[in-house]
């Protein structure tokens, strides 16, 4: 019954300011609050408590402040100044140096100079500290601009920044051709949001076969690729295609979502593996929390069955 929810339905429940206000009284309330399972908190502090917990366990991790397509020039550039108290932040406290950002917080939705000044700012404050900053992707339609936002600061000599390509887009096996011919890093995801068929594979097998092609092509001729995934089928699509190239287990890693399939986590780190995990936080992790839900509807029952298959927290 869940997985039958539509996700026209989730994103009205995201966009539902008294659904949010409610929500975010308890959320967060306590350390067992529903929300805090999959979000790190609503502050720095608390997301760099979670990272430094997670690296105690031998995982690695990635920051992800929230909030997205912000409508002002003062609001997106307030964003590029948060997230460099969050770089100098997380660099004095010594966790992982990896930053993920979205271009519409930084002002995509204004105009593309302003996202590209913006971006530019954090990237500046991230050499500095020597941290690695990962554009998130968007729905599709921001996937052309994203790339050109991208592809403005790596002609320019911007080397600290990578991005991320959704294996269930049709345009993606160029994207990654391109990215691989660039030398840059990608992060492949098989992507959750709703798209139209002529945009995106609908299929789950064909998402999972353009999923396990770009990961092919990642690992053939990509530049320290990072497999983002929980599907078990897909993780061992990766090792083994990794053990018939005799690559390194450093040579990519996984990437895992806070709060998801933890015992998964820990037991490919303790194989051996590099494996990063997305902290997001932030006062807006509502609407987060509700599309990781109905951006596509299996990732309900998916959520629920990880839940019930952990043996312990």
């Amino acid at each position: 019954m869940i997985e039958t929810l539509s996700r026209a339905a989730f994103a009205t429940l995201a966009g539902s300011a008294l659904l949010k206000t409610v929500a975010s009284r308890y959320g967060m309330r306590t350390p067992g609050s529903f929300a805090r399972r999959f979000v790190a908190g609503e502050t720095m502090e608390e997301a760099i408590a979670a990272a430094a917990e997670l690296e105690r366990q031998g995982l690695i991790v990635t920051l992800d402040h929230l909030g997205e397509r912000v409508a002002t020039q003062e609001a997106a550039l307030a964003a590029a100044r948060d997230y460099g108290a969050i770089i100098e932040a997380a660099a004095g406290a010594g966790i992982s140096r990896n930053l993920s950002v979205k271009l519409t917080q930084l002002g995509l939705d204004i105009d593309r100079a302003t996202c590209t000044d913006n971006l530019r700012r954090v990237l500046d404050v991230a050499a500095q500290a020597d941290f690695f900053v990962r554009i998130d992707m968007e729905g599709s339609a921001y996937t052309q601009s994203t790339f050109d936002v991208f592809e403005s600061l790596w002609g320019i000599g911007c080397r600290n920044i990578g991005v991320v390509i959704q294996a269930y887009l049709r345009r993606s096996p160029g994207d990654v051709a391109r990215m691989n011919e660039l030398g840059t890093r990608v992060r492949l995801v098989k992507g959750a949001y709703r798209e139209p068929r002529e945009v995106a594979f609908q299929e789950k097998e064909d998402v999972d076969r353009a999923f396990v092609e770009l990961m092919r092509m990642l690992l053939t001729a990509g530049h320290s690729p990072a497999i983002a995934t929980h599907d078990p089928a897909m993780i061992e699509a990766t090792r083994g295609f990794a053990t018939e190239r005799g690559l390194a287990r450093t040579a990519y890693e996984f990437q895992l979502l806070y709060g998801i399939r933890r015992d998964l986590q820990r037991a490919l780190a303790a194989d051996g593996h590099p494996v990063r995990v997305y902290v997001p936080f932030g006062t807006e992790w509502f609407p987060y929390f509700m599309r990781r839900l109905g951006e596509r509807p299996a990732n309900v029952g998916f959520v629920m069955k990880s839940l019930f298959k952990e043996q312990q927290d």
